[in-house]
């Protein structure tokens, strides 16, 4: 048996399992959706003339699908799992935990069923109408009595930093989404927005950049400073550093919405201010990312054995990567030229699969083995194979649609002497299709990496022994 059934048999393992298997499933969904979309943006006719298999419906689903159900099953199961590890104690309550587990699936399936229907808020990323906003209220606050009460009766003074980073995460995101989810209803699935014009405007981007913020970056950053030292066999470089990080990136990335309405009725003085926030928000975020990758020190020989150390470390590169552009994109004069292009959608992809998807992968690779008490992962070999798939599908993707993007753009602004548009918006689109084709083959590898590890995750789970581990144990005879 491994160290951590043997030693701490009062954990909860049982939810953190659930949350860990569920995470597998809806990311291949989730993904697949996206790559589906991505088809039909190259191939037209692939919605087959009907409405619930269009881009306008598909695509909030695959948002919410990858963001909501693949990274927030991750975030729950990682949460749960380093709160008690850390806190040294069992979930504060099984039953509250079970609870969290099927009303956050109930939410998921409702997210399922509502928008292909087009029964939409139309907010991005909080598309789901309100009796489903009530739910996800209330499955979120029981989350939050589970983690903070389990906090409260831990065994050790200390609370280690990435309880910080998920408690963050879980208190900011409550607020966040019941601030700009307040509606009045007119029927059981229609609703309007409480605010009207710019106010709505700036409501819905300091819900969706701090959803980035907090629900994408925060709890993800929980994630990565437990399992990057857990992995590596290494403290965290800086202990003290990691702490300045936390204050200084709550502090700051809340201010950073504004830079989603640049050259809008929003006032120019609020533009300008998120744009001077997102771009000292550079500072904690590379910060952060330098005490992941320099956590390594000393093991760095362990990237080439060690493909889940891969994984996490690559995905602190993508990290630093998506943070130096974003702050760069909420520059007025550079966001003249991204705005409303491609290169928007490269941005969030490199955060999305590159920095997120990666740590989370690599997190899920960590912890099956143990939450089902195996050695290792049925198959070192096809975790490899998954690294490879992922880290060139991600790097298509992205670029593909940097140049698209930036294409776009000169298009869109290029003038004729005269003062009349050079290009029509039909040629920028004829432009910027091979590019759509490159995007396409990026995310088919994506979810062919997604396949193999649900491939792999089944047979750890199920007890199998791989052919590489029988070789190990031929030559260690021999």
């Amino acid at each position: 048996m491994s160290d951590a059934i043997q030693v701490h048999p009062e954990y909860n393992y049982k939810v953190v399992r659930q949350f860990a298997v569920m995470t597998v499933v809806w990311g291949i969904i989730g993904m697949a959706i996206g790559v589906f979309i991505a088809a039909q943006l190259y191939w037209p006719a692939l919605n087959f003339d009907t409405p619930w298999l269009t881009f306008s419906r598909l695509r909030p689903l695959h948002t919410n699908a990858v963001i909501f159900a693949f990274g927030g099953c991750a975030l729950m199961a990682t949460s749960f799992y380093v709160v008690q590890r850390t806190s040294q104690v069992r979930l504060f309550s099984d039953k509250l935990a079970a609870f969290v587990f099927w009303g956050w699936q109930l939410v998921i399936v409702m997210a399922v069923i509502t928008l292909p229907m087009g029964l939409t808020s139309t907010k991005e990323y909080a598309e789901l109408e309100w009796p489903i906003d009530i739910l996800i209220a209330l499955v979120w606050v029981a989350y939050m009595i589970t983690f903070f009460g389990t906090m409260i009766i831990r065994k050790v003074s200390h609370i280690y930093v990435a309880n910080w980073f998920f408690g963050g995460f879980i208190l900011t995101v409550l607020v966040l989404h019941v601030a700009n989810s307040m509606v009045v209803p007119v029927s059981l699935f229609k609703s309007y927005s409480i605010y009207a014009g710019s106010v709505d405007a700036m409501m819905q981007w300091w819900y969706g950049h701090n959803a980035v913020g907090f629900f994408l970056t925060a709890g993800f950053l929980g994630m990565m400073y437990y399992f990057v030292p857990k992995q590596a066999g290494r403290p965290v470089y800086s202990y003290r550093l990691s702490v300045v990080h936390f204050w200084a990136l709550i502090s700051l990335y809340i201010w950073a919405g504004p830079h989603h309405l640049h050259y809008t009725a929003l006032p120019d003085w609020t533009q300008s201010l998120g744009m001077a926030m997102s771009i000292i928000l550079f500072v904690p975020s590379w910060g952060g990312m330098i005490n992941g990758i320099m956590t390594l020190s000393g093991a760095w020989h362990k990237l080439r054995t060690d493909p889940i150390l891969r994984f996490l470390v690559v995905s602190l590169s993508f990290y630093g990567m998506s943070t130096f552009e974003g702050p760069m994109m909420a520059i007025k004069t550079v966001n003249a030229l991204s705005h409303y292009t491609d290169w928007t959608v490269g941005h969030v992809h490199s955060g999305a699969l590159g920095w997120v998807a990666m740590v989370s992968i690599g997190a899920i690779y960590h912890l099956i083995p143990v939450l089902f008490n195996r050695e290792r992962m049925y198959s070192i070999y096809l975790i490899n194979v998954h690294f490879w798939l992922a880290t060139i599908g991600v790097v298509l993707y992205i670029v593909a649609m940097w140049m698209s993007g930036v294409l776009q753009g000169l298009m869109w602004r290029a003038i004729n002497a005269d003062g009349t548009l050079t290009y029509s918006f039909v040629e920028s689109l004829e432009a910027s299709k091979p590019f759509y084709l490159v995007r396409f083959i990026g995310g088919v590898l994506v979810v062919t990496g997604m396949l193999i590890m649900a491939y792999n995750c089944y047979r750890t789970i199920k007890g199998h022994t791989s052919r590489e581990v029988l070789d190990d144990t031929e030559l260690k005879a021999a």
